[in-house]
């Protein structure tokens, strides 16, 4: 029971993290620097008892009864439980140490503190929902959790942008948490309690439709096409740390969800997997492919989460389908690699998420197309960058490889005949994986050529500075999980097959992740890599030994003096793909319609908007907006009139009572 009193313990100190800093003067760095012990302190905490429950075969649980109807207040803490925890502890620590250079008390009086206090109800809210063994529980920590991230995304809620970015989201996250009330009211109705424990008592019907619902319900906060409408928005628009917090963690809440749900409905059937695969699929390649298109920095990074949301949703359905077909081998592979995907991606996307920070907090603005040089000016922030990039294109010798060869490895076993008979599906999904890990290297080329090589765009991007200590620090350490836990994924892999015998039924000692791929052959490969890499920096530094240079005018095609107007843009550099892929992009457009003889000047530009959410959405959303404005007339501030309206609905009420009755 200790883990349980330290998880507990570590998540109450998350919660109560931001309160003394409401007792500082709003300009006060004490109160800030309290709150950011707090958070470090309560993640240490939480971090000692995941550890102690990954030591442990049988998992703890607490159940006590409270006063609320329904339910009781239970928690467990199993393999599968601790290991979402592990991003859940580490991310907003990190997150919160990285705000004291970035998001000053003194520089930030209005919003300071009201970010510190949901900040860390947000993190605790992510670890109760985590060892929630309560149906009502869990509903009341992500209700906690959805309105924390709703005032950690609105912090400059005086901007007109924010405010339509957590409307929209607050909206989503709502209808979500509707379709989640439906699910545990079924699940309640068909097992006789809220407790969440594995039955295969149910009919195969009743556990598809409570599939169906939790896929929905969760989906929406874990960002699946095209319940992903809220999210390119807020990323974009909130402060980097929070931003960092939401994809690598918040949207993980989403695929815990799913994966739990899943391994309770223990009797399922094929075409779950297929929905998982065919969804992953989808949201993975059109979310690189919306990513490449992009010019804002934090909006690349917010379709990049999609698409390695989208990866994740395709190991969960190849481990579906092994399941169904008793395939363990699948099942080990595919769950394994979207396990270390979701740790993986809550690593790298952190990284990048505290890098734009730092860029955007050195130069001002979010546009890639106003910024250019920058490797001159912050050379820790692009080397970071290229750590960031190798690891979610998944390159090696870093850790985004080891989690998506994972995933290749089950699809190429499950295209084996006889394995399944869906050989044809999968051997598609496998192409659409090496479609997304192709875009993806293009993109952060892209990213990195244009905001750290060439030359400035912009006369104001020339007073870019290199970011604070504070801000350095969990960037740093980040890259460090990049590095080992690719080099050395025998670290990870036991983690990895304890959460897969937490959520199956296959005993996990009689077929691992070490049994099926040669971890020391990854382990060394890497090391050689790196080794050949620090011999070409080595043989470079050497061989640009400083000679007496003679300067004089080359062969400049013409141009005698280059301007930063002559370099690649993002929309140069992206043009072709675009177009490639403008049947999902639908690209708008604007270039000068006809040229002059002597033109004085052209243009050509495009812009490239979220479909989903720009020709359905929003349309819906303005519909609604006019429909209550228009019923203000039933609200004129007069008591007798309420009083009448109350007369009326208690009639009615009366009225259609009697006739449930009588029927």
């Amino acid at each position: 029971m200790i883990m349980i009193f330290l998880i507990l313990s570590g998540l109450s100190i998350l919660f109560i993290s931001g309160v003394p800093a409401l007792f500082f003067s709003s300009s006060s760095e004490k109160g800030h620097y309290v709150t950011v012990f707090l958070v470090v302190l309560g993640s240490i905490t939480g971090c000692i008892g995941t550890a102690f429950s990954f030591a442990t075969d049988i998992p703890p649980t607490l159940i006590i009864s409270w006063t609320i109807p329904l339910g009781n207040f239970a928690v467990a803490v199993d393999k599968l439980s601790a290991f979402f925890l592990i991003p859940v502890f580490i991310i907003p620590a990190l997150g919160s140490i990285y705000s004291l250079g970035y998001w000053k008390q003194k520089e930030h009086t209005a919003n300071g503190q009201k970010l510190g206090f949901f900040f860390g109800t947000l993190a605790g809210s992510m670890a109760l929902i985590v060892i929630a063994h309560d149906g009502i529980l869990f509903l009341i920590a992500w209700e906690s959790m959805a309105l924390s991230a709703f005032f950690c995304l609105t912090t400059e809620d005086h901007k007109k942008e924010i405010r339509d970015a957590g409307f929209v989201y607050f909206v989503c996250t709502h209808i979500g948490t509707l379709i989640l009330f439906i699910m545990f009211i079924l699940w309640n109705s068909t097992t006789g309690s809220f407790i969440l424990t594995q039955t295969q008592t149910l009919s195969k019907q009743t556990t598809g439709i409570i599939f169906i619902f939790a896929f929905i319900g969760f989906s929406f906060k874990a960002g699946f096409i095209p319940f992903h409408v809220w999210l390119p928005d807020a990323h974009a628009n909130a402060p980097s740390h929070v931003s960092a917090v939401m994809s690598a963690v918040v949207l993980k809440m989403g695929i815990y969800g799913i994966i739990r749900f899943s391994g309770l409905l223990m009797v399922s059937e094929p075409w779950w997997g297929i929905v998982l695969l065919c969804v992953g699929a989808i949201t993975g390649l059109s979310g690189i492919v919306f990513a490449f298109s992009q010019t804002d920095f934090k909006r690349i990074l917010a379709y990049s989460s999609i698409e390695n949301i989208g990866i994740i949703g395709m190991g969960i359905g190849l481990a579906l389908l092994g399941r169904s077909y008793a395939k363990p081998e699948l099942v080990i592979l595919g769950m394994g690699g979207a396990f270390f995907h979701v740790l993986n991606h809550s690593f790298f996307k952190a990284l990048l998420f505290f890098n734009s920070g730092a860029v955007i907090h050195a130069t001002g603005t979010q546009n890639i197309e106003l910024m250019g040089g920058l490797a001159k000016k912050m050379p820790f922030s692009a080397f970071m960058f290229i750590i960031g990039a190798v690891a979610i294109s998944a390159l090696p010798p870093l850790n985004g490889f080891v989690s998506e060869w994972l995933l290749y490895l089950g699809f190429f076993k499950s295209i084996e005949p006889s394995t399944t008979s869906n050989i044809t599906l999968i051997a598609l999904a496998a192409v659409v994986l090496a479609m997304i890990g192709t875009l993806a290297l293009a993109t952060f080329v892209k990213m990195y050529s244009i905001v750290f090589l060439g030359s400035p765009r912009s006369e104001m991007k020339n007073h870019s500075h290199a970011p604070a200590l504070s801000m350095k620090i969990p960037m740093f350490v980040l890259a460090g999980f990049c590095i080992i836990t690719g080099i050395l994924p025998v670290l990870v892999t036991p983690l990895l097959d304890g959460a897969i015998s937490a959520w199956t039924a296959y005993n996990p000692d009689s077929l691992v992740i070490s049994k099926l791929i040669p971890l020391h052959f990854i382990t060394a490969t890497g090391l050689l890599l790196i080794a050949i890499v620090i011999i070409i920096i080595v043989l470079y530094k050497k061989a640009s030994t400083p000679y007496k240079t003679i300067k004089g005018i080359t062969w400049d095609c013409g141009y005698t003096k280059p301007t930063p107007r002559m370099q690649y843009t993002g929309t140069s550099f992206a043009q072709i793909i675009t177009q490639l892929f403008s049947f999902i992009l639908l690209p708008k457009i604007s270039k000068t319609s006809q040229l002059q003889h002597f033109p004085e000047k052209t243009h050509f530009h495009y812009t490239v908007a979220d479909l989903i959410l720009s020709r359905l959405v929003y349309p819906v959303l303005y519909f609604i907006r006019k429909l209550f404005f228009r019923m203000y007339i039933f609200q004129q501030g007069q008591p007798n009139l309420y009083v009448l309206y109350i007369i009326v609905m208690v009639l009615l009420l009366f009225i259609f009572g009697g006739i449930g009755v009588d029927l």
